[in-house]
């Protein structure tokens, strides 16, 4: 058995592992090179997308599936398995991004123009036509724990990987000879305190397993002692008037921002205020969670015991029409935005900062990690002015950091991962930045007595 890795490695987004097995090549995800990466989307895959039998998606984060649409107008015809909720979450998700670059390949081709070079401005990868054919190569849909064989030999199961909505990590059994073995691939995964969705459920045993390491470095803060700081950045943004703005990731942060807003609303915790999700994708996602009950968790399935909507109350309003977005900005104070995209290098989150920044009674509250070049990342990092569509816009809003809202696995649950799953013989490190995997491969030989190895790109891993 050969693993290879075209993407995932010496980085964070692309995930994209290859494996050779019993006479069948099987992709383990195919994400989108996102940030100072994505140039490398143009680039071959590095295999014949037409010798792919299999694509196994771990979960429907684009930095795992937003290359599926390529491969199929590159040749795949194989068989895509996922879980059921990654079905339904993939497919909003490649809609959107398909979306985002029509949109974004408009702005790029009139600047190209202007200034006289066409050529200049990359197409889109896809378009939405080509989304809707990839999904029809979504032939094998599983619930976790599920048996598949994808051949006498070579067997998968998908465990609960409390990450997002439908992720789970791969259990591959192999039986070569008179040999088996059990291989996990991790795609990403949770932690243990979930605000929305199952936590993870913990392998009991592999012979080799590939970790994501995001978070190797570092340990997040208790989520009810994020969750206080979160409530009480609310509280004191309304004591001054104006507005609270909140870029939001449209999957899995979004709703667990609306469920603590709706359980401080039940509480009579939350100033009186008007709620706006203002993302096209993050209510659909919204909707999708409730199509799942069986993937959340005991206190929001008591909501809907109850015959209560968990992430709706009488405050909310969904804004789905550009229309809907623009009459946002006529409120000066009194509401609370949450837009896309969650680090603000796109989409309305934009508009809502231009019109909010500048005003000292306004606050931004960051929930989610911020990229290094990102409009959001240099707000963090204390900008006093920032450029929004060419406009000098200043920065006088209060500004809020809260960071212990990851759906990433931080060091301490990455070891317990380890831990315990029984009888590992190998151990290899997989999506992470080279100095973080470092930290993190010293960390695991500190607590036990295995000798990872960090994994390079197109590195040949022989099993």
């Amino acid at each position: 058995m050969i693993v290879q890795s075209f993407g995932g490695v010496e980085g964070i987004t692309g995930s994209c592992h290859l494996v050779k097995v019993d006479h069948m090549n099987i992709l383990i995800d195919c994400g989108m090179f996102q940030g100072l990466e994505e140039d490398k989307n143009y680039e071959p895959f590095g295999f014949n997308p037409k010798d792919i039998d299999y694509l196994i998606l771990t979960h429907a984060h684009i930095d795992h599936c937003g290359r599926i649409p390529l491969l199929v107008k590159q040749g795949f015809r194989g068989k895509i398995i996922s879980t059921r909720a990654t079905y339904a979450v993939a497919r909003i998700m490649l809609l959107d991004a398909s979306k985002v670059m029509a949109e974004e390949y408009k702005v790029n081709y009139k600047k190209a123009l202007r200034r006289g070079k066409p050529e200049e401005a990359k197409p889109p990868l896809y378009d939405e036509d080509d989304v809707f054919e990839a999904m029809e190569y979504f032939k094998v849909l599983l619930e976790y724990n599920e048996k598949y064989k994808l051949s006498k030999n070579v067997e998968i199961i998908f465990r609960n990987a409390g990450h997002i909505l439908g992720s789970g990590y791969v259990e591959l059994t192999v039986k070569e000879n008179s040999n088996t073995k059990k291989i996990i691939f991790s795609g990403d995964l949770g932690i243990d305190n979930k605000l929305v969705i199952k936590p993870i459920d913990y392998p009991k045993n592999a012979d080799v397993l590939f970790i994501e390491s995001t978070y190797g470095n570092r340990n997040h803060k208790p989520l009810d002692q994020t969750i206080e700081e979160f409530k009480t950045a609310i509280i004191e943004s309304f004591k001054d008037g104006g507005n609270v703005v909140i870029p939001t990731f449209a999957l899995e942060r979004a709703q667990e921002i609306l469920f603590i807003l709706r359980k401080m609303y039940d509480n009579a915790e939350l100033p009186q205020c008007k709620i706006f999700l203002d993302s096209p994708l993050a209510i659909s996602a919204t909707k999708l969670f409730l199509q799942f009950p069986n993937q959340l968790n005991g206190e929001v399935l008591e909501y809907l015991k109850r015959g209560q909507n968990p992430f709706v109350f009488p405050w909310v309003n969904f804004t789905e029409s550009v229309e809907a977005s623009r009459k946002i900005n006529d409120i000066e104070s009194g509401a609370i935005i949450m837009a896309g995209s969650g680090m603000c290098n796109g989409g309305r989150i934009k508009h809502h900062l231009k019109h909010n920044l500048w005003r000292e009674n306004s606050s931004v509250i960051f929930v989610g990690y911020q990229a290094k070049g990102t409009l959001g990342r240099q707000i963090v990092d204390g900008a006093k002015v920032v450029k929004i569509y060419g406009e000098e816009v200043a920065v006088k809003a209060r500004i809020y950091t809260i960071n212990g809202f990851s759906a990433h696995a931080d060091q301490s649950s990455l070891i317990k991962f380890i831990k315990t799953t029984k009888d590992l013989q190998s151990v290899f490190l997989i999506h992470g930045e080279p100095e973080v995997m470092q930290v993190f491969k010293e960390k695991v030989k500190e607590e036990t007595n295995l000798n990872p190895h960090i994994v390079k790109l197109k590195e040949y891993v022989y099993l």
